[in-house]
């Protein structure tokens, strides 16, 4: 049986295009539904083009999550994924969905990582702090910002000349190439359930 996906989404959706793109005319794995916390993220035309439905929700709707929940029965979820979702995910959904919501996060977890620490702002981060090496870590989602257990990390070199638009576009190389093959061998380990 096909397993849906939902993407949550809060921006430009590069990474979201990339998945879509990856599993278009998969026989197993279907991205349904683009959700978003803004209307006029990005996301949602990349989603429209690629025909996939897209959903901005209310702030209000997402504290409870009880129509995020409705939306989310109504398209038959199966699986999350976080790219570029900028805002903490209710306790309704972690309930509804245990481990079965990840996240990408632009470095190597636990550095770098925690409220506001997303995009330019990690990179900025890296840089200032000297880090030899960045990356990407994909992992579950909890009640606290990324600190669910970790599934996979890749790494990058930082080098001693690099700006943090160099250090983005290592990292974007790797969540490009990792993220949706993850999601790939996670979602089909479901089917096993």
């Amino acid at each position: 049986m096909k397993k849906n996906i939902a993407i949550f989404a809060s921006g430009s959706g590069t990474n979201a295009e990339n998945i879509i793109r990856y599993f278009q005319g998969n026989d197993s794995v279907s991205i349904s539904l683009v959700l978003s916390n803004k209307r006029d993220a990005y996301v949602l035309e990349r989603a429209e083009r690629l025909q996939v439905p897209g959903c901005v929700f209310l702030k209000e709707d997402w504290v409870t999550g009880d129509k995020v929940l409705a939306i989310l029965q109504e398209y038959g979820i199966d699986f999350i994924v976080l790219a570029g979702f900028l805002i903490r995910v209710p306790d309704l959904l972690l309930h509804a969905y245990p481990n079965k919501i990840i996240n990408i996060h632009p470095a190597l977890l636990p550095k770098f990582g925690g409220k506001g620490m997303y995009g330019d702002r990690v990179h900025q981060a890296v840089i200032a702090a000297e880090e030899k090496e960045s990356g990407i870590t994909i992992h579950y989602i909890n009640e606290h910002y990324d600190e669910g257990d970790v599934i996979f990390q890749a790494a990058c070199p930082v080098l001693p000349s690099d700006t943090p638009d160099d250090v983005a576009k290592k990292v974007h190389v790797l969540e490009y190439t990792h993220y949706p093959i993850l999601i790939d061998r996670i979602v089909a380990g479901l089917k096993e359930e």
